[in-house]
């Protein structure tokens, strides 16, 4: 994310110590902060997708993804 943005998200957040943030202030902080999640997602995504486990006899394996669904939500 751009320094811009993320200065942008601090000096939204420092107003609304301060006083109320207007409507307009209110939805570009939700962006910005969206925007921000989903970039540090992808970038933890990345992390994960290049992890490897080494088990106790030296064999290493990808990292799999695990089913977001648990047995009970199905």
């Amino acid at each position: 994310m751009e320094q811009t943005k993320l200065n942008r998200i601090n000096e939204l957040a420092r107003l609304a110590k301060e006083r109320v943030l207007t409507p307009e202030e209110f939805s570009e902080r939700d962006a910005l902060r969206k925007e921000y999640i989903a970039e540090w997602r992808r970038g933890a995504e990345q992390v994960l997708e290049n992890t490897f486990i080494v088990t106790p006899d030296g064999k290493k394996r990808k990292l799999q993804r695990k089913d977001h669904k648990t047995e009970q939500e199905q």
